[in-house]
């Protein structure tokens, strides 16, 4: 009797065991984010909080005035009007911010971007990049504001004293998927941090963060129409996505749902607005901004299937609901933050905005209503 007892205690713990496998331990804080009764409560996990200190400035903001960085030097082609003292203050800072600080004398400091005899050299592929990245701050600070609010982004919030940020994605898969039949796991069933180990797509970032895919689950009827919703590949990796937004970010599917209908805007909180304008900026990003420099970069810059590595939410947030903790850094450089665009209302099915004047600027993304009419989704 003892015996049966203890094999039914060991496969209960084993069980038990089993089905925990895809819960996080560790400690947890608890936030309440709603009214009680109403679910809405974040469940943190604690260990993947880690702090996200913020660099001094190389050295004071310079004032504002005097010769234009164009007028001073040779090849400034994207902030050519900015005042020369400025124009350094930001370069010195980029030179903390991305820079190697040691290796080859010719890879470190400016050298990671210029030739030390010909400043206004094009020679070096990173210089490309860089210009092109300055591009795309001025346009995230400019056009995309209903996500980054007035906090803003510098070229920090990703690279964090890294030549290549630590949270960036390639294609998993090569191009059209495996013909096979045998062993083809179709994308799935590979436990990976992107998609918290689930069982679930392992690459949605492909389908979703670099491409223009409508995010669809749940239907606006109860029974098939001859326009059925999405289908179950995309909804799973649909929720491959958010199982990557919610590892992301360190938060629950509450933190913008309402479990009472996911699919209702009405009854979400104001985060999933600012969420969907995320994924949308993400997209541009990558799009307009990084997939472009494809042939600038070398093979050693590119994923395995050749495709360049690219951002997703883990790029910027790393484990905080709001990048940096939600700290501005703009104040000490406000000449990232170009004449903001005022946020695109919602536009009309089938009407497309214009963003602003910049360098390389993109199409601002209607509201999420308007989208939603568009496509006759949620």
């Amino acid at each position: 009797m003892i015996r049966v007892a203890t094999i039914a205690t060991t496969a209960v713990t084993g069980s038990l065991l089993f089905a925990l496998g895809g819960c996080e331990f560790g400690p947890k804080k608890i936030e309440q984010t709603g009214f009680r009764g109403t679910a809405g409560d974040q469940i943190i996990a604690v260990k993947r909080i880690v702090a996200q200190p913020i660099p001094a400035p190389p050295y004071p903001l310079p004032a504002d005035g005097g010769p234009t960085a164009a007028e001073t030097y040779q090849n400034v082609k994207v902030v050519g009007n900015m005042s020369a003292e400025r124009f350094s203050h930001l370069m010195a800072s980029m030179n903390e911010w991305i820079a190697p600080k040691t290796g080859d004398p010719a890879k470190v400091g400016c050298n990671y971007c210029h030739n030390p005899e010909n400043m206004a050299s094009d020679e070096k592929y990173t210089k490309i990049v860089a210009r092109r990245m300055l591009q795309m701050t001025l346009n995230i600070n400019s056009t995309w504001s209903p996500h980054v609010k007035q906090t803003g982004v510098t070229c920090y919030t990703c690279h964090r004293g890294n030549v290549i940020p630590k949270n960036v994605w390639a294609r998993a898969d090569p191009p059209g998927g495996s013909t096979r039949t045998m062993g083809n796991k179709h994308g799935q069933d590979t436990p990976v941090a992107a998609v918290a180990y689930s069982s679930l797509p392992y690459d949605s970032f492909t389908t979703y963060l670099g491409a223009n895919n409508n995010i669809r689950v749940q239907a606006n009827t109860p029974l098939r129409t001859p326009s059925p919703g999405a289908s179950i590949a995309h909804t799973e990796k649909t929720y491959g996505l958010m199982m990557h937004m919610s590892s992301a970010l360190n938060v629950n599917c509450t933190y913008c749902h309402n479990t009472d209908s996911f699919s209702s805007w009405s009854n979400s909180r104001p985060q999933r607005v600012t969420a969907w304008y995320g994924i949308r900026m993400v997209r541009n990003v990558n799009e307009s901004y990084i997939t472009s420099l494809a042939s600038v970069f070398p093979a050693n810059r590119k994923g395995p299937y050749g495709d360049v590595y690219k951002v997703n939410c883990t790029t910027c947030h790393q484990g905080l609901s709001k990048p940096l903790g939600g700290v501005s850094m703009l104040p000490d450089y406000p000449y990232l933050r170009p004449a903001v665009v005022p946020p695109a209302a919602p536009a009309p099915a089938g009407t497309t905005t214009t963003a602003a004047t910049l360098p390389g600027a993109a199409p601002v993304a209607p509201g999420p209503a308007a989208a939603a009419a568009a496509t006759g989704g949620n």
